[in-house]
């Protein structure tokens, strides 16, 4: 269940009430006369089944409420009541299986900012992939790929490709241009410093045959990238964080950054190449096979989700 709060303007309260009152899977409608203050009008709240709740905020933003007032949502984590179960009930379709598509506009978009943070934190995932690539050590590897941040920003990209929402493309591209052009010239650096101090060589990375695969990308690498780039944006429509676990590590964009880093600062230019490359076909397999996705979900529940009932 999503918790929806609607503020109102005065003479447009029965409206936005008509709504709650005629939409299946809604439940718990309360009135609040004159509660809000910035910006003034009425307050009303609603439980509402994720099935039934992309339909119900579109009618709402019909209103223009989110000019003149304001809609808000917020998941449900307990909800102990009949009608709540009967309203889930009523609504047709099953919950994972629907997309609130504004919720998801809205992460994707703060999943995609360039921040402190997200450089931050793929700036140290980069450098423990290179550890990792030096070592070598898969462990490092795997934890690297964990950490990565960058999947909200690819997500961005497909959904802005299926909306035709070119900003949010451009914003999400550059989030990843950003982001992993800061990460490489960060860790280049700290490479160009261990191979001053003697740490590290052109032979250090010839005999290590358990990180090849990083910079040897073929159809497997796209293959892989595209089941990820899937499975990710399935994670985020049906709230399942859990599952974009599996996503990081099963996508080869932070260790190819290190790697990259590495090379170039070992000269190892072929491998600078291959990784590259390697780095570029797993994001493009991801925005692939996540505007793919988003489609067919569209397409699925316009089609089917408003006629499926539970049995």
């Amino acid at each position: 269940m999503l918790r929806l709060r609607v503020i109102a303007p005065f003479e447009r309260t029965d409206r936005v009430i008509e709504i709650f009152d005629h939409a299946p899977g809604v439940t718990d409608v309360v009135l609040l006369r004159e509660a809000a203050r910035r910006p003034e009008g009425d307050v009303v709240l609603a439980d509402v089944a994720r099935e039934a709740a992309d339909s119900v905020i579109e009618q709402l933003k019909a209103l223009g409420l989110e000019r003149d007032g304001s809609i808000t949502a917020a998941d449900v984590e307990l909800s102990i009541s009949r009608r709540a179960a009967e309203a889930e009930e009523q609504a047709p379709g099953e919950g994972d299986d629907a997309v609130v598509w504004d919720q998801f506009e809205q992460r994707v978009a703060l999943d995609s900012r360039v921040t402190w943070a997200f450089l931050a934190f793929l700036v140290i995932a980069t450098m423990i992939a290179a550890i990792g690539v030096l070592i070598p050590s898969q462990i490092l590897i795997v934890g690297a790929m964990v950490l990565g941040p960058e999947f909200g920003a690819v997500a961005a990209v497909s959904f802005g490709l299926l909306r035709r929402r070119w900003p949010v493309v451009g914003a999400a591209s550059r989030t990843l241009a950003v982001g992993f052009a800061s990460a490489i010239a960060v860790t280049l650096l700290c490479a160009l410093a261990t191979r001053g101090l003697g740490w590290i060589s052109p032979e250090t990375l010839r005999h290590h045959d358990e990180v090849r695969f990083i910079v040897t990308p073929d159809q497997w690498s796209f293959i892989v990238a595209l089941l990820a780039g899937a499975a990710g944006v399935l994670s985020i429509t049906a709230g399942k964080s859990s599952a974009l676990v599996g996503v990081f590590i099963s996508v080869t964009t932070v260790p190819a950054a290190g790697y990259m880093a590495v090379a170039l600062a070992l000269a190892r230019w072929d491998e600078v190449g291959g990784s590259a490359l390697q780095l570029l076909v797993n994001i493009a397999g991801m925005v692939v096979a996540g505007a793919l996705t988003l489609f067919l979900q569209r397409f699925l529940w316009k089609r089917y989700g408003g006629v499926v009932r539970r049995a």
